[in-house]
C-alpha cells in the first residue's frame, strides 16, 4: 500500500498503465476528490477508485461515484468494511453484460417501491435527513421512517451506503452538493485478495 498526503502528489507520481485500486478521502487538503477522479479519469486511468465520506457527505459521495468512483464507505472505516468495498471495486471492473444485468436487477428491485417510498428513496440517497423529507413531502417524520424502514427491506439495503449504491445502478440517481470533512488519500497497489494487503490494513 502507498499513502500520499494530498491528491496532487499522487497524480504527479501515477501512470495510466498502473494497477490497483484509489482509495480517497471526498475532503483533503488542497484539490478535493471529486477534482482528483476527474483528473484522473483525464489521464485514462482504469484504477477503480473509493471514496471515503463524513456522515453529512452522502450527496457528495453520490456526485463522486457518478465522476467514476465505483464504490464509498463512511467513516469511521473499520478494516473489515474497508476490505469488503476493496472486493467490490475489483468485482465492479465487469464487462458491458454484467453491468447490464446489474442495473437490470436493481431497476426490478426499485420498481416494486410505490411512489411514496420512491420519493422517500430519491430524497435519501440525495442525502437529506428525515426532518428535512418530511417537510419537503409534506409527511410527518415518523412517517418518513416508516417508509424508509420499508425501503430498505424492500431492496434488501442494510445502510445507507447500500442504498446509494443500488440507485446508482440504476442509472437514474441525482448528484446534489453536501458539506463534509475528510483529509486523506491512499493508493492500494495490489489485489484485494493478496493475503500481505489484507495483514496490512487489518494490522492498521
Amino acid at each position: 500500500m502507498k499513502t500520499y498526503a494530498r491528491a496532487q502528489t499522487f497524480l504527479d507520481s501515477v501512470r495510466a498503465e498502473d494497477k490497483g485500486c484509489v482509495i480517497a478521502d471526498i475532503r483533503m487538503p488542497g484539490m478535493n476528490g471529486l477534482e482528483m477522479l476527474a483528473r484522473l479519469a483525464a489521464a485514462d486511468s482504469k484504477m477503480p477508485a473509493i471514496v471515503i465520506t463524513g456522515q453529512g457527505d452522502i450527496a457528495m459521495a453520490v456526485q463522486a461515484m457518478r465522476a467514476g468512483a465505483v464504490d464509498f464507505i463512511e467513516k469511521p472505516v473499520s478494516p473489515e468494511a474497508l476490505l469488503a468495498a476493496l472486493d467490490r471495486a475489483f468485482r465492479l471492473a465487469e464487462t458491458p453484460s454484467e453491468r447490464s444485468a446489474r442495473r437490470a436487477e436493481a431497476n426490478m428491485r426499485v420498481a416494486s417501491l410505490t411512489k411514496r417510498e420512491r420519493e422517500v428513496m430519491d430524497l435519501a440517497v440525495a442525502g437529506e435527513a428525515n426532518k428535512v423529507i418530511a417537510a419537503r413531502l409534506g409527511i410527518s417524520q415518523r412517517t418518513v421512517e416508516t417508509h424508509r424502514a420499508t425501503v430498505m427491506k424492500k431492496l434488501g439495503a442494510r445502510s445507507i451506503a447500500d442504498l446509494v449504491r443500488l440507485a446508482i445502478a440504476t442509472g437514474e440517481i441525482s448528484d446534489r452538493g453536501a458539506a463534509g470533512r475528510c483529509s486523506s488519500h491512499c493508493l492500494a497497489d495490489a489485489p484485494p485478495h493478496a493475503p500481505a494487503l489484507r495483514a496490512e490494513l487489518r494490522a492498521n
